[in-house]
């Protein structure tokens, strides 16, 4: 045990010493979070827009306030035609045009006409979701205060307008876990998984390769220690360095991006503490087939981070792919790792809720072990 200790503690030096590891290790995590959390990120705020209102009545005016008021949108200009419209979007000026019928709050099948930049699909539909749900919102509480118009005209405009408000159907829509629709609730678990296995498959498999081209594992495989234990204290040291990592990531997430814990931490630590052993698995078997630095960086970064990236539903939705992918994502630890941390993190469920993915994780250390030990070279 003395001498298993030992070699801990040289590779910890080994680490220390290289300030490009140290970089790698300590100072990754925080840029990613903070990449992650606030560039990097599907939510749509401050987007430019034009209104088009040919009817400029009290209505009207309520609900342009409304939409220029929200952090979504970012009132450009109030216009007068079509051919305006037209010329701001060429321009680059707006991403959206609000148009306005005439006489829209006394006409009973006036509508909304939403027009959206599509060059970019996913903006289009997003930015159309979010200004009809605030169009919406200000036409179900005109059914309150409808009373209150006094200044829309006469009574036959105003029962017009009642009438017309009431026979629309308001859905009244309650987003669970992340009321707000913030982007850091989906990527501060994908940021977790993209790093821990990026540093603990990348960061062992490297370290072992440089050991073989720099001639020392013969020296090592030499001693009294057997290769496991060699092996072993070789990635310890990237373990605990991961568990530093993973405090760093929650405490950034929760006093900075203002992410919740809403589940037990002791539980969210043992299920990171599982994935960075599938990780550190995966550093072995990569160190069992590379024989060059280069190689096991290639190979970490094309077989390991781009999965993460693509196919663990960190970016896209699982459901959304092909089937073959959807098969293929199975094999990704990240996935089952990810699907883990929002639950224990975000919905707040227990270790009941996550046995599926823990045991598909657990598995996947023991295969991974059996692999990489039957490949592991004795003799270089």
């Amino acid at each position: 045990m003395k001498q298993f200790l030992s070699f801990i503690q040289k590779e910890f030096y080994h680490i220390f010493r290289d300030k490009r590891t140290m970089l790698i290790i300590l100072v990754m995590p925080i840029v990613q979070i903070l990449l992650f959390g606030y560039a990097i990120t599907t939510e749509i705020k401050s987007v430019p827009i034009a209104i088009f209102d040919q009817s400029r009545d009290e209505v009207t005016t309520k609900i342009g306030a409304h939409l220029a008021a929200s952090e979504y949108f970012e009132l450009y200009k109030m216009i007068d035609s079509q051919s305006e419209a037209e010329s701001l979007f060429k321009q680059g000026k707006v991403k959206m045009v609000i148009v306005f019928p005439p006489q829209y709050a006394s006409s009973p099948d006036a509508e909304v006409q939403l027009l959206a930049d599509a060059t970019d699909p996913n903006e289009a539909t997003q930015l159309t979701s979010y200004a009809t749900v605030v169009i919406q919102q200000e036409r179900a509480q005109l059914i309150v205060d409808s009373g209150q118009l006094t200044d829309i005209g006469s009574d036959e405009k105003l029962s017009t307008v009642n009438r017309q408000l009431s026979t629309g159907i308001f859905p009244v829509t309650h987003l669970l876990y992340n009321p707000t629709m913030k982007g850091a609730y989906n990527f501060v678990p994908g940021v977790m998984g993209l790093i821990l296995i990026l540093i603990c498959a990348l960061m062992t498999s490297v370290g072992i390769v440089k050991e073989k081209e720099m001639g020392t594992m013969e020296i090592l495989l030499v001693s009294p220690m057997k290769p496991v234990y060699i092996i072993l204290a070789k990635a310890i040291p990237y373990l605990l360095l991961s568990i530093v990592n993973v405090a760093t990531i929650l405490f950034l997430s929760y006093f900075l991006l203002g992410v919740p814990i809403a589940g037990s931490l002791t539980l969210l630590v043992a299920v990171s503490i599982l994935y960075a052993l599938v990780s550190l698995c995966l550093g072995l078997l990569i160190s069992t087939i590379a024989d060059t630095q280069q190689a096991a960086m290639l190979i970490s970064a094309m077989v390991l981070m781009l999965p993460v990236i693509l196919l663990s539903g960190m970016m896209f939705p699982i459901e959304n792919m092909p089937d073959i992918l959807q098969w293929i994502s199975n094999i990704v630890p990240a996935k089952w790792y990810i699907i883990a941390v929002k639950d224990i993190m975000i919905k707040g469920l227990g270790a009941g809720a996550i046995l599926k993915e823990v045991g598909i994780l657990l598995f996947m250390v023991i295969f991974l072990v059996i692999l990489s030990v039957k490949r592991f070279k004795i003799r270089l």
